[in-house]
């Protein structure tokens, strides 16, 4: 596969603005994608996503700034950038009464840099590798939501691409579908090629994605690898003594903020939070506790998940399941 531009990003934004009137849909959007990268893209609904896609892909004009799509300017160098981009947006469309296979058939002879010599054979393998070889000759009206979003995916996979744009890629599958999915994502990306996921499935984000953005009310409010945008959030410590008073002192002085003591069977627990930058080792934190005489009946770590980041970003909730 061919590699991305001399930024190393398969797509950059820069000041990327859409109105509709005088709604303002996405508002100056930078966005940075690595090459290579699996890519979260995280927002409620209205937050502007799929509108960023469109424009990402030429399918809408953008009121102001620039996209870059693997190392090309958008919408000028079109012809040059869509046919490495496999794409999955807003469904997918098919004629219900013909077969899965006549249906990929059809639509890769639609496009012009297809090889009408390999069609049967990339139809095939393209099948295969979302599962749906078994179902190639049944009509698509039969196919379940799940086994669409996979024919959908599989006509992204028809022909080799540096980069694949998903827009909830595991919309409507069974666990197991949703399990196979996320194995073919990884594979993807395993081969070279840039991911691109949008979703609202905080789990599954968390499981496949290297990095992630986070769009609320049109504007990025944060992007990076996901252990970073974890890291820059709170970080709480769960501290079981029976010594509160003490150990509340001593976390005021190495930088912690004590919250709230209860009892539990086991005793007294009390938090504490620090940003995680400021946070020491753990095995540091229990070694000044026990040399100030305190008592250590239990202590854990609690970094801030991907879903408390989101509602403390965009002050709205997440789905984290299916």
């Amino acid at each position: 596969m061919r590699t991305a531009g001399a930024t190393g990003l398969s797509i950059e934004t820069r000041g990327l603005t859409k109105r509709f009137g005088q709604q303002l849909a996405v508002d100056g959007v930078d966005l940075s994608v690595p090459h290579g990268a699996v890519f979260g893209f995280l927002g409620p609904n209205g937050s502007g996503k799929t509108t960023t896609i469109r424009m990402l892909l030429g399918l809408a004009a953008a009121t102001a700034g620039t996209v870059n799509v693997l190392g090309h300017q958008m919408p000028q160098r079109l012809d040059d950038v869509l046919p490495r981009v496999g794409a999955l947006v807003e469904g997918p469309a098919f004629y219900p009464f013909l077969s899965g296979t006549a249906n990929l058939r059809r639509l890769d002879a639609a496009s012009r840099h297809a090889a009408p010599a390999t069609r049967n054979a990339r139809v095939a393998a393209a099948l295969e590798r979302v599962g749906l070889s078994h179902a190639a000759g049944k009509r698509v009206h039969a196919y379940s939501l799940g086994m669409k979003q996979r024919l959908g995916i599989a006509n992204a996979l028809l022909s080799p691409r540096d980069l694949l744009v998903l827009d909830e890629p595991t919309n409507g599958l069974d666990p197991q579908g949703t399990r196979e999915v996320r194995s073919l994502v990884r594979s993807l990306a395993a081969d070279g090629a840039t991911v691109f996921v949008s979703s609202h499935l905080l789990a599954e984000v968390e499981q496949i994605c290297t990095h992630a953005a986070i769009m609320s009310a049109g504007r990025l409010v944060a992007q990076g690898p996901l252990a970073e945008l974890r890291q820059a959030g709170e970080t709480r410590i769960r501290l079981i003594t029976p010594d509160a008073g003490t150990a509340s002192a001593i976390l005021v002085r190495l930088g912690l903020t004590p919250g709230t003591v209860h009892r539990e069977a086991e005793g007294q627990v009390l938090t504490a939070v620090a940003a995680a930058a400021r946070l020491e080792a753990p095995e540091d934190i229990v070694a000044e506790l026990v040399a100030a005489g305190v008592r250590v009946r239990g202590f854990a770590v609690e970094r801030e998940s991907l879903e408390e980041r989101f509602v403390a970003l965009t002050g709205e909730g997440f789905d984290v399941a299916q």
